[in-house]
């Protein structure tokens, strides 16, 4: 089994190389959607997020008050690297699970889409990088259309590698400026049919 590791920026197309990956068949599996998971109410990975930012970080729904935490860890390296100590280890160790399982069940290529997946030192576990970007302003235009602030979007650059970096870091680098078809295009160069 081939498996490769998708990173990129913000609103650069991860998400859209992504459904355009299973579409074409391919096994996905996204660290955001594990992370969505791991905070989901009573699950152990929150419970430990309440105890280190305090009670007011869970609603009365039980939910995570996503905004609050952002605004938290955003604001300050040492309590981001809290939160990533309290989920990166998980996420890391639910994507490899997935990847074994799917090895097991003979799947041929499989997609793990992260992030952080520089910061968090993975590259090493995948056969191939691909970064997906797109220029800075294409990006904020992308993220303001999405409703957050410009405060918002630039403390998030702020903790993560510029897009140059992880280009620079990737085997690959996929464009996302031109419109879906050409994404395609240059996604179906690296995953080819069948």
């Amino acid at each position: 089994m081939r498996v490769f590791g998708l990173t990129g920026g913000m609103g650069m197309g991860k998400s859209t190389s992504t459904q355009l990956l299973r579409q074409r068949g391919a096994a996905v599996v996204d660290a955001d959607d594990l992370a969505r998971q791991m905070v989901q109410p009573r699950q152990p990975a929150l419970l430990e997020i309440q105890r280190v930012f305090g009670g007011d970080i869970v609603g009365p729904d039980g939910q995570l008050r996503r905004d609050e935490l952002a605004r938290i860890v955003f604001a300050d390296a040492a309590a981001r690297q809290r939160l990533e100590a309290i989920l990166h280890p998980r996420i890391r160790d639910q994507w490899r699970a997935q990847i074994a399982t799917w090895c097991n069940q003979g799947v041929p290529l499989a997609v793990v889409v992260i992030p952080l997946l520089f910061e968090t030192k993975a590259e090493a576990e995948f056969d191939v990088t691909i970064c997906v970007a797109c220029s800075a302003a294409t990006q904020c235009q992308r993220l303001l259309a999405r409703g957050w602030t410009a405060g918002q979007i630039a403390r998030r650059l702020a903790a993560q590698w510029p897009i140059e970096r992880k280009m620079a870091q990737s085997d690959c680098v996929v464009w996302s400026e031109g419109g879906l078809e050409v994404l395609a295009q240059q996604l179906w160069r690296i995953f080819p049919a069948g």
